[in-house]
């Protein structure tokens, strides 16, 4: 397996839906420092799929939260089609995270005493839409994922790849540009795991939506365009 550091720090932002620069993050436990991102250089091109893989706890996830402004680096720079997401304030990048990044993680927190539809209409409602728009927004996504015949069932009463199927369908109401997910097959079996993986790679050709998924799957992994991992900090390319 080849590793090669990536490092495209001297491209145009603009030519990048994502531009990742000079990024660090650390935390703080028990009086110790631990660096965990270090000089994060990246670019992520419109309709790309990566996958970040690796150990746990080297990294990934925290990552991907700061990919999705879940959370925010030490210093460095994040570029949204040559924006700098971090200086928006307060509204303006919540505005941002709701209508532009769709997320999906191993734990789908869904609302099980609401049905499908109503867990998947959630961020329209939030982003101000009419009940009617969101309703029809998110019937849509529904029927596309599969779930034409779950649509008013109560999520606690769903199958595991069918929860996590509402859970894909609430990250993409909005068609957004981005879907970041962690490890959005961990809790399903292999069956179960290939048909989302199927969809989600469907859907990325369909919406020519860009993927940045965090996974331990490596069969996943290898579907996609590009393969990445984090060591001593530094994201690594790997093929």
């Amino acid at each position: 397996m080849e590793i090669e550091s990536v490092t495209h720090g001297t491209q145009n932002e603009t030519r990048n839906l994502i531009a990742v620069r000079n990024l660090y993050k650390s935390f703080k436990g028990n009086g110790v420092r631990i660096d965990v991102l270090k000089d994060i250089n990246f670019d992520l091109g419109a309709g790309e799929t990566i996958a970040v893989v690796g150990a746990s706890g080297i990294g990934k996830s925290t990552f991907l939260h700061i990919l999705g402004t879940l959370d925010k680096p030490d210093s460095g720079k994040l570029w949204f089609q040559g924006e700098d997401v971090f200086l928006f304030d307060n509204t303006k990048l919540a505005k941002f995270r709701n209508e532009s990044i769709g997320f999906v993680f191993q734990f789908h927190h869904l609302l099980p005493e609401f049905s499908a539809i109503e867990n998947t209409m959630m961020p329209a409602l939030i982003n101000g839409l009419s009940k009617q728009r969101a309703q029809e927004s998110a019937e849509a996504i529904l029927i596309r994922v599969g779930l034409k015949e779950r649509l008013f069932y109560r999520v606690g009463k769903l199958s595991g790849g069918e929860q996590q199927r509402v859970a894909l369908a609430r990250a993409l109401v909005f068609k957004p540009v981005i879907l970041l997910a962690d490890e959005p097959t961990g809790n399903l079996d292999k069956r179960n795991s290939e048909q989302i993986h199927e969809l989600l790679f469907e859907l990325n050709r369909e919406l020519c939506m860009t993927m940045v998924v965090v996974t331990h799957n490596l069969e996943l992994a290898s579907y996609m365009s590009r393969r990445m991992t984090i060591i001593d900090g530094r994201l690594l390319e790997t093929e």
